[in-house]
């Protein structure tokens, strides 16, 4: 019987490699995931960032200490004045202003601050003071303030574009004072986290060559991470996708500093990765051939979910290029690490490493034999019972891209393994599209019996665990779709004198098949 589908399910079958495609697309794009595993980052990984505090290291303005809280009004008045020591002192206290709602008077309303310096014209004056090559410490302070200006609003970043900030940042990138080239870093970094349009100012304009020098042997820990941190933001966004050019520029230092031992660094450099492996199979190409995915296994065995996400996210994006690509993953050990991720305490971690085996099990037979080669089949029958509603979702789909591709020895060995009653208790849950997978997953394995000439065997089976009255208690489901797939699995498999049939169990099943296919 063939299920019918909906249309949401189609678009999803749809992008399963093997799945509904004809010959020029043989192999899904990456599905998009339900939660953004994204908001896990901690603080050094969130696109926009703001540093309120000062450095202790820093002896650029050796008067921070004495910078007392000046109303925003006398801010705007002292930056247009002559006098140096003032306009030093006023711009130095923009950095101390927080994002919130404040008083401003003798103005008897609320604004936010970021939005008050925008409004009176204060960014053009910060621009023009990062041009100011005698006075470091006010270069300091303006690209400081711009910072977290820009790490505000999109219209706030708008305001900090279109006043010309970028050029004036690219220009002090390469001052001698490490501290200024940081400012900088950190500022377009926030500007590149505003999305795809103003990361692609920032390349046109060149940033990416006066980054990569900042990295040099004697670099600073804490400043590489900022660098790694704006490279990686300068690698986000799919519409459009960075510029393929751009892409070739960094991918060797990104490499390089995937070699790094440091959290904040191995993060945004895996996050990276992860945002350059979410395309077409070209861009997953392109990534590949680095040879980054023997240091991304590595780094599935990382203990801090920082690193560990961004790491899984990128292998999972990759196994949904070609079967080449896939089976570099596979040669690089993947198929080692999986088992574990799927027993990992982290429901977010199952999730992804579940999404993974599923487009791996999308895969030609040589590949989902080597997925059982490796162990994988018990942890994802654990994963079934046991795991979270999203990891369970996840499994569902790998059991169904497992059933379809397989071999009818392959499908066999999925019994065995216990698969079939974690997946017939999914049927009582409420998600009918899910419901609907796993009626598909059960019709695949009769399929499979048909073959082997064991269909009466799997009915009672299937009786035998529950599972006919699941499908029975379907046909009184809400969803027209789940209904008629029940049914017709009912009609086909299940006649009314099956249940005076004895019984037996799946591994008698498979042994018997096995002799009858030889004899």
């Amino acid at each position: 019987v063939k299920m019918p589908v909906t249309s949401e399910q189609e678009k999803r079958m749809q992008k399963f490699k093997n799945r509904g495609k004809n010959l020029l697309e043989m192999r899904r794009q990456r599905v998009e995931t339900e939660v953004e595993l994204r908001k896990a980052r901690k603080d050094l990984q969130i696109l926009k960032r703001r540093n309120i505090s000062v450095s202790t290291e820093d002896d650029l303005t050796p008067e921070k200490n004495q910078v007392a809280q000046i109303p925003l009004e006398e801010i705007v008045e002292a930056l247009k004045s002559d006098d140096q020591h003032l306009i030093l002192k006023a711009t130095m206290s923009i950095r101390y202003v927080k994002a919130k709602l404040i008083l401003l008077a003798p103005l008897s309303q609320f604004q936010c601050p970021l939005e008050y310096f925008v409004e009176t014209g204060v960014i053009p004056k910060l621009v023009d003071f990062l041009y100011h090559h005698d006075a470091p410490s006010l270069q300091l302070e303006a690209a400081w303030a711009l910072t977290n200006i820009a790490s505000g609003t999109p219209e706030q970043t708008r305001a900090v574009v279109e006043a010309n900030a970028v050029q004036g940042l690219i220009v002090i990138l390469s001052s001698p004072k490490m501290p200024i080239c940081e400012q900088a870093v950190w500022a377009l970094g926030n500007i590149a986290g505003d999305g795809p349009q103003y990361r692609d100012v920032l390349i046109s304009f060149n940033v990416i060559p006066p980054l990569l020098s900042l990295v040099t042997p004697c670099t600073p820990v804490g400043f590489l991470r900022n660098i790694t941190w704006t490279l990686s933001n300068l690698c986000r966004g799919k519409n459009p996708y960075p510029p393929m050019g751009a892409v070739q520029q960094m991918l060797p230092m990104l490499m390089n500093l995937l070699q790094y031992d440091d959290e904040g660094i191995l993060a945004d450099a895996s996050w990276a990765f992860s945002y350059l492996t979410d395309g077409s199979n070209d861009r997953i190409h392109v990534v590949v051939e680095v040879g980054v995915l023997p240091r991304l296994v590595q780094l599935l065995a990382y203990a801090d979910l920082p690193v560990l996400t961004p790491a899984l996210r990128t292998l999972g994006n990759i196994v949904t290029g070609t079967d080449e690509q896939t089976q570099m993953a596979i040669d690089a050990g993947v198929l080692s690490v999986l088992p574990h991720l799927l027993h990992h305490p982290k429901p977010s971690i199952q999730k992804e490493a579940a999404w993974a085996l599923s487009n791996i099990a999308a895969g030609p037979s040589s590949q989902i034999q080597q997925l059982i080669t490796c162990g994988l089949l018990p942890p994802l029958v654990e994963l079934l019972e046991k795991g979270d509603i999203r990891a369970q979702r996840e499994a569902v789909w790998a059991v169904a891209n497992f059933t379809t591709g397989g071999t009818e020895q392959q499908v066999e060995e999925m019994v065995q393994a216990g698969v079939l009653k974690p997946l017939l208790n999914l049927l009582a849950i409420k998600d009918a599209k899910i419901i609907l997978v796993v009626l598909d997953s059960i019709s695949s394995f009769f399929l499979a019996a048909e073959k082997l000439g064991a269909t009466q065997k799997l009915c009672l089976l299937v009786e035998e665990l529950g599972g006919l009255e699941k499908i029975e208690a379907l046909q009184t489901h809400e969803n027209t779709f789940v209904y008629r797939a029940a049914l017709g699995l009912i009609e086909k498999y299940f006649p009314d004198n099956v249940s005076s049939c004895w019984h037996w169990s799946p591994c008698t099943f498979w042994k018997v098949q096995h002799l009858s296919r030889e004899s």
